[in-house]
């Protein structure tokens, strides 16, 4: 849901939060500042903004095993 500590230092090359903060304001990623300083980054967004495509596999239907009524 979100990015890791470890990945937005990844994606901004910054260790302190101001400067991840810079970053993120240059590369147009929205993102929201925690009380602590940390930062909350939405992982589709980074993804939307550089183009990396959803998973967008539709959830396997369930079914009812009718095979089990079988050996009821």
């Amino acid at each position: 849901m979100f990015l890791t500590e470890d990945e937005i230092v990844e994606l901004t090359k910054k260790t302190r939060h101001s400067s991840q903060c810079a970053v993120l304001n240059a590369l147009g990623i929205v993102h929201k500042v925690r009380p602590d300083g940390s930062l909350v980054v939405a992982r589709a967004h980074a993804n939307k903004e550089f183009g990396v495509a959803e998973d967008k596999k539709k959830p396997k239907e369930l079914e009812p095993n009718w095979g089990a009524l079988a050996h009821a």
